[in-house]
């Protein structure tokens, strides 16, 4: 059975000092919580040790926002999925929209990524989705498959298994736009059927899609109870545990 995650991407914010505080606020509140979902904090690099010292993973688990295409070597500024295993982390998001805009992160980047990942016991948090000309053009379908297939479908089952697919309509990230309950659903399912038909069905019903794309509390619970919806990859409202709690109880 796939899992309901709820996925924290807390982006280049916060301090050390400011982020440990919220790690830790997270934790406690769910600690008088019983979560019907998995908890995932994804903090910049800066944040995982200190971070991983405050919090209980068996209550929160915690993620790397990003991770290097190498091993080791002569690539100054670069963070390796070795260091972030390294930290304690787990988890790991890729190709995130922001990732591929201004970094241009291609397939083939990617593909050594996740490699890397799944190679150091990382779950990759696999992002994908169309910009607004791309929604508005019709292509979008299009778009998310070919994304899915040029970045994992190198994958064997087994390792495709261990992915977790997050779909970010670009055009509702930090716009305050939101794909509409059905509009996710319907991409969702279209992800879901793409993954059947290389992998079997057994496969893509065990695979959890999150949502993201200015996911919030006053509109998760109605995304949740889609039935292709596994949870959600939240980037503002994870910055205040109230608003990242208010997401978890819409499970």
């Amino acid at each position: 059975m796939r899992k309901n995650i709820v996925a924290g991407n807390w982006k280049m914010n916060t301090t050390v000092p400011e982020g440990v505080a919220l790690a830790k606020q997270v934790c406690d509140d769910l600690k008088g919580f019983k979560a019907n979902c998995d908890v995932v904090i994804c903090v910049p690099f800066t944040h995982l040790c200190p971070v991983n010292d405050v919090i209980d993973q068996a209550v929160v688990g915690l993620g790397a926002e990003n991770c290097a295409d190498h091993k080791s070597g002569a690539y100054t500024g670069e963070v390796s999925a070795a260091m972030v295993a390294s930290t304690g982390a787990k988890y790991v998001i890729l190709g995130h929209s922001e990732r591929r805009q201004y970094y241009g992160e291609t397939a083939e980047t990617l593909r050594e990524k996740v490699a890397l990942a799944l190679e150091n016991g990382l779950t990759p948090i696999f992002c994908i989705g169309e910009v607004l000309e791309e929604r508005e053009n019709g292509t979008f379908n299009e778009v998310v498959k070919a994304q899915i297939v040029d970045g994992l479908f190198n994958l064997s089952a087994e390792d495709f298994g261990r992915i977790i697919l997050a779909y970010e309509p670009v055009w509702a990230i930090g716009t305050g736009k939101t794909a509409t309950p059905d509009q996710a659903e319907d991409m969702h399912a279209h992800i879901r059927a793409v993954i059947a038909d290389k992998y079997g069905k057994e496969v893509a019903e065990n695979t959890s899609i999150l949502y993201g794309g200015s996911c919030k509390p006053s509109n998760a619970a109605e995304l949740f109870a889609k039935p292709d919806i596994d949870g959600g990859l939240i980037g503002g409202a994870s910055l205040k545990s109230a608003d990242f709690m208010g997401i978890v109880k819409a499970f």
